[in-house]
């Protein structure tokens, strides 16, 4: 994805940083696959303000519906 850096990797864990384009606000987002339940836990937050309007979440439906689709 554009503005995407992989800061770690790992066999069960990802931690990705996304920079916008325009601003470089830097937002963080960690996937962890779970084995006791086969699923993968997603935390993404921004690291400055308040408010991303909805911009996080957007990013992450689109990354499910990636990986939905195979």
């Amino acid at each position: 994805m554009p503005g995407a850096r992989v800061v770690t990797k790992q066999s069960d864990y990802l931690y990705v940083q996304f920079s916008t384009r325009l601003m470089r606000f830097v937002d963080d987002a960690e996937f962890w696959f779970d084995p006791a339940s086969g699923l993968v836990q997603v935390r993404s937050a921004s690291r400055l303000g308040r408010k991303d309007f909805g911009v996080n979440r957007a990013r992450i439906e689109a990354i499910r519906a990636r990986l939905e689709a195979g």
